[in-house]
Order: C-alpha cells, then structure tokens, then sequence
C-alpha cells in the first residue's frame, strides 16, 4: 500500500485539517480515507515549512499499521536544494528512522533544488511534476507517479486527496 497525505491550514483558528489516502499502484480511487484535525499549528516560516507540516502528518500515521507501507507520498519536496538539505518529505523520514521511503510530489520547482528532483510529464501535460524521493530512488519513485491511474498531470488519487482536504468541513475548535 501507499499512502498519500496532504494538509489545509485555517490560519486564523490555528487548525489544520490532514487528510490521508491509503491506496496500491494503480488504484483509481483510495481503498481507505484517514482525516484528522490538528490544532495549534505552528505558523508558517519559509524554509521550515516542516515544522508546520511534519505534526499533521504524524496524526494521520497514528491510524495506519506503517508494516503494510511500501511509502509516503507527501505534498512537497524531499529535499530544498542541490546540497540535500532536508525538506518536508527528508524530515518525515527521519522521524520515522528510514523505515518508510517518503516521495516528495511538488506542482512548483524550487531554484535551488533542480538536482535533487526528476521532472515527470503525464498525459498531455506540458507543465511537469517534480519528484524526489528517500529511501527509494528518484528514478523509482518517479515511475510509481508515472504508473499511477488518471489520464492528466496529477494522478487521479493524489488529485483526490487534494480534494477531500479542501472540501469544506466544519473544523471542530475542540
């Protein structure tokens, strides 16, 4: 299994909502759905965003058995330059001792991370994803995106996490 996870804040209530999607290669649609809500959030601080990030991303493993894992997929990068300075996906690995390979899937390119990334086309696309992983090559890593169902840019999955987490959910304050 895969999981995917992606994270709303609500800046003014401190809250975010974490959705994760447990789903095998070429699944179309999640086999399960975890959503958690995390409050007292960190503020965003460029270059950390993983302070904010990493915590959401912990709760939502709280409910999965991580032995059936074969990665994470998380809204981001792995790495925030060419020297491997650790990004979202690096630090949620390390939390987790390596024992999970993590795959960084970013809409954006950062300037100083072009090394540490493979660009992947899907479908007509011309506007490309970046991938980067730890604990499996790029290239791996890179193929499983490339491999996942849906005819477009984004997998049809990952486009569904996305969805869930920003549909429009009362978020509870306590």
């Amino acid at each position: 299994m895969i999981l995917a996870i992606d994270v709303k804040y609500n800046n003014e209530e401190a809250i975010a909502k974490a959705v994760g999607v447990l789903f095998n290669r070429m699944d179309k649609m999640p086999e399960r759905t975890i959503i958690k809500y995390v409050q007292n959030i960190h503020a965003y601080i460029p270059g950390l965003f993983y302070k904010r990030e990493l915590p959401c991303i912990l709760e939502i493993l709280k409910d999965v058995n991580l032995t059936d894992i074969e990665a994470i997929i998380v809204d981001g990068h792995v790495y925030i330059d060419n020297e491997n300075n650790y990004g979202l996906g690096a630090h949620l690995w390390q939390n987790l001792n390596g024992a999970i390979a993590v795959i960084g899937v970013a809409k954006t390119e950062f300037r100083s991370n072009k090394e540490t990334v493979i660009k992947v086309f899907r479908g007509e696309s011309i506007k490309p994803l970046y991938v980067s992983a730890i604990g499996m090559s790029n290239i791996e890593a890179a193929n499983i995106i490339k491999q996942m169902h849906g005819e477009y840019r984004m997998p049809t999955v990952l486009k569904e996490v996305d969805r869930l987490t920003k549909e429009e959910n009362v978020m509870p304050l306590s």
